[in-house]
């Protein structure tokens, strides 16, 4: 009763056009008031959760991937990766893909890479005889490797709801976008060459060499970050403060992107994003701390297990729903509303949580560029100005092989656990 009662409020404040942290908090306060427990415990709850060295990583990779996209990073990888690629058949295409994926790697935010990159690449393709909706669809479906490659924004909420490694899902992140990225790459090649696309003009060695020098500081952020983190001399937070440091660095003294002068009002906008996701992140902890107390994990686990669910049977039926709510709820709300319900599931049934973090974020990959919610579709649409129809229409194609990687993903494991296996050994 009380789960009916939680599902009509919530998609009746969310259609009712209720901002999605208040819909959590409300939610929240009816459903405490009606157990009978003090609506107090929710602020305790929130206080308790968010007091968490894990959580702080997350603003502080907020702003890092901030500095970088009005730091000039953006170009630097676009002119290194059109040296490497200038002569192949649809080479912008092809930059598109390995700059989304060097970007992603250095922000871990899918919206930033999308607009970054998409800024410089969509105008670009489109004025060398590229189709728009190509264009389009190619950054778009490119900029979802952000929440999957290391640091992912993702993988820090999923560590700390799931009370996972964050280490551990940094590595497992890898070998998939990876995939994704190679993937993408190979539909590229295949597309140029149906239909044509232009090769670009080679560049002079020389000039090759120094657009590759050029981007050396931007791609030294996630070697610091890694290297820190694997090399044991920083934990997560650390390596996110010493991450937007470099970051505010690299942008000021190598890449002028803005003035020093301008340097407060790039800070004050990274503080208004990373504020937005902390109050959802703070609103969901406190419905995720009732979820617990009534139940309801509880429940999932027995029913799966009273039926007999197999694994791969709970996967499959966990994709499904997550590829629904991924049509009405942005990534953050989605992770923080349905984890709390499924964590406890996943021991029981002998998934890997490690596992089950990169099959949820491809999840909320899907989510980013299917309609009516994908934010990816709105960022580029916008910067395109181009209706959301035409960006769906470039997009379709890379959502159909997002799905094939994510029965990948899904059904092969290893995929995801090796990394994190090879240098931390098998989790228990």
């Amino acid at each position: 009763m009380l789960v009916l009662l939680f599902l009509l409020m919530f998609f009746g404040l969310l259609v009712a056009g209720m901002p999605i942290f208040l819909v959590l908090g409300v939610c929240a306060a009816v459903l405490f008031s009606v157990t009978g427990q003090p609506v107090v415990a929710i602020a305790q709850k929130i206080v308790d959760e968010l007091n968490s060295t894990t959580l702080m990583a997350l603003p502080l990779f907020v702003m890092a991937a901030a500095f970088m996209r009005r730091g000039g990073v953006a170009k630097a990888l676009v002119d290194v990766a059109t040296g490497w690629f200038g002569q192949v058949r649809g080479a912008l295409g092809l930059v598109a893909v390995v700059s989304c994926t060097l970007f992603a790697a250095i922000c871990g935010s899918s919206v930033a890479t999308a607009l970054a990159m998409g800024t410089i690449l969509v105008p670009a393709m489109i004025e060398r005889g590229y189709p728009r909706h190509f264009a389009l669809g190619v950054v778009g479906a490119s900029g979802t490797i952000g929440i999957v490659i290391p640091p992912s924004l993702a993988l820090i909420l999923y560590g700390l709801i799931a009370e996972q490694s964050v280490p551990r899902l940094f590595l497992a992140g890898i070998l998939p976008g990876l995939l994704q990225a190679t993937t993408f790459f190979a539909w590229v090649l295949f597309y140029a060459y149906r239909y044509k696309l232009p090769r670009e003009p080679a560049l002079p060695r020389g000039q090759a060499l120094r657009n590759t020098l050029n981007a050396l500081p931007a791609l030294c952020v996630p070697v610091i970050v890694m290297v820190g983190i694997y090399g044991g001399l920083m934990t997560v937070t650390e390596s996110a403060a010493i991450a937007a440091t470099t970051a505010l660095f690299v942008s000021l003294v190598f890449y002028k992107g803005f003035r020093p002068s301008e340097t407060l009002g790039v800070i004050a906008d990274a503080i208004k994003s990373a504020a937005t996701i902390m109050i959802i992140v703070a609103t969901a902890l406190a419905f995720g701390h009732w979820m617990t107390d009534s139940g309801t994990p509880a429940a999932l686990v027995q029913f799966t297990l009273d039926h007999h669910l197999a694994p791969w049977q709970f996967l499959l039926t966990i994709n499904v729903l997550l590829l629904i709510l991924g049509c009405f709820l942005e990534v953050a709300a989605t992770l923080l509303v349905v984890m709390p319900i499924l964590a406890p599931a996943l021991h029981p049934l002998g998934i890997d949580p490690v596992h089950f973090a990169i099959v949820f974020t491809h999840n909320m990959e899907i989510a980013l560029v299917h309609p009516p919610v994908g934010l990816n579709l709105y960022v580029l649409a916008t910067i395109s100005a181009a209706p959301i129809m035409e960006v769906v229409r470039g997009i379709l194609p890379f959502l159909i092989l997002l799905l094939i990687c994510l029965g990948i993903i899904t059904y092969v494991p290893e995929l995801s656990l090796w990394l994190p296996n090879l240098v931390y050994g098998p989790s228990r």
